[in-house]
């Protein structure tokens, strides 16, 4: 071999050598194990056994009303019949049907409290409870619903439940192992086992305020508010929903976590509803293209700043990023939203955000956020049961209405609800509430805070009619 071929040979060995990998191996013929001898079963029956006891079936019954026959709901809109046929026409053509939902909730204390999904007993006017594989029937009661965390607590009467374990949602790791109980379908009992896949999951849409744990345990429908629990038994999570297209699991599902559960609950308990502290911001996520502006690397970014909220009050800007809430660490806009929401109105707080590169400290009031109107896009319900949008070019075209009117329009009305018995209807616009004009949603905010629990006169524009309504 020549010289010039050796120094070929030698430098391309020497390029191999330079990119090769050095893996992190791990041991070859690992031991398997198995129960000590062929007449043990790997079981964890003794861990789920006790807590199947505080899962129960949930019945619940609401009278809902529909039209008649096949008569499209578009014809009950048209401001023609409606003026020939008068304001009630669309009652002419109304049935009454019963509407029955089945989905499972978990006992909480021994006098009989029980947490579970708004969404199963929303809108029930009967809930009944069975108990495991008891066929004894309890009614139930519902103190509590909050719909932003698809949480409710309802009560049976007596003195001996046995109530769940409760766990802590800060020692959970993906990974581990857990179970989902439920009493689905009123067939009985039934448990499905998985691994926890991904914690403090948002941006599902599900709810409002979203922490999910995810995991791959069957979380069928009739499972939603059965209990997700650990290897131990101990409750770590309310089965809430899955991501299926066909309806079917699909190994994603997922459980609000036992230590938002506890918030919801004690607050359900204590006053029937839940109120939360309010900011008056929008906000986003650090994005990475903005990550060389600021000197904290996490946060939730301020995008603007309500008027005539906290956050304007106390000297909040647009570009601030909030990094530190009463030395509680935020991540994200998630994190600052769970946040104060866990604060009461009038609570104060202590925020640390950076501002132009320098820290800042702001002490800060809350607000009430159960006075604020949310728009279509939210599912947001208001006065006792409204579905309210803004007014634009589609609304207009939907509901016939005329292309100057102005005001926030009413796109529906929730069954039996208050706002339905008082009279409001679907197309009606709203265009003052008190002495104060309504033209957008910021108008409704500031009535709504102004008139918060109060008797509040509200005039619609009623396809060209003003109707006068009243509602708390």
């Amino acid at each position: 071999m020549t010289k010039k071929s050796i120094l070929i040979a030698t430098l391309i060995a020497t390029n191999l050598f330079a990119t090769s990998i050095d893996f992190n191996m791990a041991e070859m013929n690992p031991q398997r194990v198995a129960p000590n001898n062929q007449n043990q079963i790997l079981s964890f029956h003794n861990s789920i056994k006790e807590p199947m006891q505080s899962v129960v079936n949930i019945a619940a019954k609401r009278t809902v009303s529909s039209n008649a026959g096949n008569i499209p709901s578009q014809m009950f809109n048209d401001p023609i019949l409606r003026r020939f046929f008068g304001d009630q026409f669309n009652e002419q053509f109304k049935e009454n049907r019963i509407q029955r939902s089945l989905g499972s909730g978990v006992i909480i204390s021994k006098d009989g409290y029980i947490v579970t999904n708004n969404h199963v007993v929303e809108n029930a006017d009967e809930i009944t409870i069975t108990i495991a594989d008891n066929p004894k029937e309890y009614n139930a009661r519902v103190i509590g619903k909050d719909s932003d965390s698809d949480l409710a607590v309802i009560k049976i009467e007596g003195s001996n439940f046995t109530p769940i374990k409760i766990g802590y949602s800060n020692d959970l790791e993906v990974g581990d192992l857990i179970f989902a109980l439920g009493n689905p379908f009123g067939i009985g009992s039934t448990v499905t086992q998985g691994i926890i896949s991904a914690l403090n999951k948002d941006n599902v849409g599900i709810n409002r305020y979203e922490n999910f744990i995810q995991t791959d345990a069957s979380i069928n429908p009739g499972n939603s508010g059965g209990a997700l629990v650990d290897s131990r038994g101990a409750l770590i999570g309310i089965n809430s929903a899955i991501i299926s297209k066909s309806g079917g699991n699909n190994g994603i599902g997922f459980a609000i976590p036992v230590a938002m559960v506890k918030d919801v609950v004690k607050k359900l308990v204590a006053d029937g509803k839940v109120t939360r502290g309010y900011l008056g911001v929008v906000i986003g996520d650090l994005k990475q293209n903005l990550s060389k502006i600021y000197t904290h690397q996490e946060g939730a970014l301020i995008l603007d700043v309500a008027k005539d909220t906290p956050a304007a009050k106390y000297g909040l800007k647009r570009g601030d990023l909030i990094y530190s809430v009463n030395n509680t660490k935020i991540r994200n806009r998630k994190d600052l939203q769970n946040v104060i929401a866990s604060f009461k109105p009038d609570e104060k707080i202590t925020i640390n955000l950076e501002r132009n590169k320098n820290e800042i400290k702001l002490k800060i009031t809350l607000g009430n956020r159960a006075g604020l109107v949310t728009s279509e896009a939210n599912n947001g319900k208001f006065l006792g049961g409204l579905l309210l949008s803004e007014i634009n070019a589609n609304m207009i075209q939907r509901f016939r209405l005329s292309s100057n009117i102005t005001g926030v329009l009413i796109t529906a009305v929730e069954p039996s609800s208050e706002a339905e018995k008082v009279g409001f209807q679907p197309g009606d616009v709203i265009i003052q509430i008190e002495d104060i004009e309504i033209e957008n949603f910021g108008d409704m905010q500031q009535a709504i805070r102004k008139y918060n629990k109060k008797d509040k006169r509200v005039y619609v524009n009623r396809y060209g009619q003003t109707i006068l309504l009243a509602i708390k």
